[in-house]
């Protein structure tokens, strides 16, 4: 994590994430203790007059590093669906999931005419 970005963004993301976690339980996201353990922690630590406020910069980080940790699972389980073995699968499955297409042979199944 070269760079952060702003706090607000970040705050964006991480409710982002609790509305995809929230759509598979099918309450809404804002009724959830996260959102507003979320809301009140940034709340409690806007920019302040100080030229450096270190609780603020270490909330930030944490915040965005949770917010890759959330990404990263989502991102893992959809590719784990995704690629899961199913099972025996035919060459032409196998093939296409590469991307990949087997070449049609003329005629037919043998090559004689």
């Amino acid at each position: 994590m070269a760079a952060l970005g702003s706090p607000a963004r970040t705050l964006r993301g991480l409710l982002r994430e609790l509305r995809y976690l929230s759509a598979a339980s099918g309450r809404p996201y804002r009724d959830t203790a996260a959102y507003r353990y979320l809301v009140k922690t940034f709340r409690a630590h806007r920019v302040t007059s100080e030229k450096l406020c270190r609780a603020q910069h270490e909330l930030h980080f944490q915040a965005a590093t949770y917010l890759c940790l959330l990404r990263s699972i989502r991102e893992h389980v959809a590719l784990h669906q995704e690629f899961h073995g199913k099972g025996e699968r035919s060459v032409e499955e196998s093939a296409g999931l590469v991307g990949l297409q087997l070449p049609h042979q003329p005629g037919g199944k043998g090559w004689e005419p």
